[in-house]
C-alpha cells in the first residue's frame, strides 16, 4: 500500500508541476487536468431483507496536454487511478480500480479532418493483483496473480487521424506492435498467462489496432465520456479481436462535486476467455486545473 501511494503521489506531482512549467512557446500548448476522489459506502442493521456493509473510495489523476502548431498537432493523456473496497463479511480489502495508462498521438494534418499519425499506448497497473478462492474450511484465501508491469503493454505503430474536435476523434494503424511484458515468475504452461510463454518476460504482437474517442453532453451537467480500443493480431488468431470499452458518465454537481458512474468491459482471450466487467458508481470530490 505504501508504494502505490508514493507512486501516485509521484503522478500528481509530476501532472501539478507540468501544469504550471513555463514555456516561451506556451500559445501552442492547451493543458487541463482533474484529480477526484470518488466515495461509495453501504451500511446495514437488522435489515431483514439482507445487506453487506461495504466502504470503498477511488483516487484518480486525469491530465491532458495537447499541442497544436501549423499542420502538426500532439495529443497526450496521462490517466493514473487506484481505488480500494472493504466489505465486513470479506477477509481481504480488494480493489476496485488500479491503472497507469499514457496515450499519445501525434499527427501531421493530410486533407480536411485527416493527419498522418503516430501513436504510442502504455498501460499497466500499481499494485499486486490476487485471485480469491476458499480453503478446506471454507475461508477467504488469495494468491498473487499480477503486480506493477506484469502485466504492462506497450503499443505503438503509423496510422491515420481523423479528428473533427478534441472530443470526436478516430484513429487506425494497420501495422502496430503489442509489447506484453510479464514478471517470467507467474508465467504457466500453454500461454495461460496474458499469452507468454512459460519462463519468457515478454510478448511480441503486429497487428491492425483501432481506437475511438467521443466526448458529448446528455443535458445539462451530464456528460459521457467514451473509448474505445479494437485490436487484432496478424501473428496468431487474428480472428480474435481485443476490445477495451470504457464509458465515464459524471453529473457535475458543482465546481468541486460530482456523481460519477465508470463502466470498463474488456475482452482479451490471452487475459481471460470470456468479457471482463468493471462497475464503479460514487459521489465524487474533484479539483480542476
Amino acid at each position: 500500500m505504501k508504494k502505490v501511494i508514493l507512486s501516485m503521489v509521484a503522478v500528481i506531482s509530476f501532472s501539478l508541476s507540468f501544469a504550471q512549467e513555463k514555456t516561451k512557446d506556451t500559445t501552442y500548448w492547451n493543458k487541463e487536468g482533474k484529480i477526484s476522489f470518488l466515495f461509495n459506502q453501504s451500511a446495514f442493521s437488522n435489515w431483514v431483507a439482507g445487506g453487506e456493509n461495504t466502504i470503498a473510495g477511488n483516487l484518480g489523476v486525469d491530465y491532458t496536454f495537447d499541442y497544436v502548431k501549423d499542420k502538426i498537432t500532439w495529443n497526450n493523456r496521462i490517466v493514473a487511478s487506484y481505488g480500494l473496497t472493504n466489505s465486513k463479511n470479506n477477509e481481504f480489502t480488494k480493489k476496485t480500480d488500479d491503472r497507469l495508462q499514457l496515450n499519445s498521438v501525434i499527427g501531421l494534418k493530410a486533407k480536411n479532418y485527416w493527419s498522418y499519425s503516430f501513436f504510442l499506448n502504455f498501460n499497466t497497473q500499481f499494485a499486486k493483483g490476487y485471485e480469491y478462492g476458499k480453503d478446506a474450511n471454507g475461508k477467504e484465501i488469495r494468491t498473487e496473480y499480477t503486480n506493477f508491469m506484469s502485466p504492462g503493454y506497450l503499443a505503438f505503430g503509423p496510422g491515420l487521424l481523423w479528428e473533427k474536435n478534441k472530443n470526436l476523434k478516430f484513429n487506425i494503424s494497420p501495422v502496430a506492435v503489442k509489447l506484453v511484458f510479464v514478471d517470467k515468475a507467474f508465467t504457466l504452461p500453454n500461454d495461460k498467462y496474458f499469452g507468454v510463454e512459460e519462463g519468457k518476460g515478454l510478448r511480441t504482437e503486429l497487428g491492425l489496432r483501432a481506437s475511438g474517442y467521443a466526448k458529448f453532453n446528455i443535458m445539462e451537467n451530464i456528460s459521457m465520456e467514451n473509448i474505445l480500443v479494437l485490436y487484432t493480431n496478424y501473428l496468431e488468431d487474428p480472428q480474435n479481436v481485443d476490445l477495451d470499452y470504457t464509458m465515464n458518465l459524471t453529473l457535475d454537481v458543482n465546481k468541486y462535486i460530482s456523481a460519477n458512474l465508470i463502466f470498463q468491459a474488456v475482452y482479451d482471450d490471452n487475459a481471460f476467455e470470456g468479457f471482463q466487467i468493471r462497475e464503479v458508481f460514487g459521489i465524487g470530490v474533484n479539483y480542476n486545473w
